[in-house]
């Protein structure tokens, strides 16, 4: 079932504070932010000294596997802080051999409790796929076949297509990496499923 992620109270968290966080407080740190982003009442910032905190190190409390579209940056949409998250930014957030490695080093050595992989409405990678009938050549036809067995599975309607596509992102990140399947299994990571809304600004979990 999906869930807005507008939220009406506010969190006891601490935004200077990502250490030994765990999934639900990472995402309830999410959520809010994305509340916050959608009325625009955004926090103030002060990124002079949070560039001098981060010289000691990362300790982001969340990857986030999304699409390299220039309308979906999860900084703004959750209003974080920077050094808060760890993106990896593909079309149709895809995965391949580089992307996976970069979710594994967020995963396994930043020790973010949760991967959430951000699909967004209206991808443009996507809509392709399902418009596609001829066979692209190139770098941008191995897009396209990333994509191709959930414009399939839907029968090309884009929407379902956007929602399978993440499902697939997801299944294909679990075979390929041994890694993040076990920290998944072992409760230290959370894989969360959401969608972006271009109109609103809301993102919604799917699972």
């Amino acid at each position: 079932m999906r869930r807005n992620l507008k939220l009406k109270g506010v969190s006891p968290l601490r935004f200077g504070m990502v250490r030994n966080m765990n999934s639900e407080e990472a995402m309830e740190r999410l959520k809010e932010g994305n509340a916050r982003f959608v009325t625009g009442e955004r926090k103030e910032y002060d990124f002079v000294a949070r560039r001098k905190e981060l010289l000691a190190g990362q300790h982001p409390f969340a990857t986030i596997l999304t699409c390299s579209d220039s309308r979906v940056r999860p900084e703004y949409i959750f209003d974080s802080n920077i050094g808060e998250i760890f993106n990896i930014e593909t079309a149709g957030n895809v995965v391949d051999e580089v992307s996976l490695g970069s979710i594994e080093y967020g995963v396994e050595h930043l020790k973010t409790p949760v991967l959430m992989i951000l699909g967004h409405t209206d991808c443009g990678a996507v809509t392709a796929c399902c418009k596609l009938e001829d066979e692209l050549a190139g770098n941008l036809g191995e897009i396209m076949k990333k994509i191709e067995p959930a414009a399939l599975k839907t029968q090309k309607k884009i929407d379902d297509a956007i929602d399978e596509n993440m499902k697939c992102v997801k299944e294909c990140i679990l075979q390929n990496s041994p890694v993040v399947k076990k920290a998944a299994e072992d409760g230290q990571v959370k894989i969360v499923l959401a969608k972006y809304i271009l109109e609103t600004g809301e993102v919604k979990v799917l699972e």
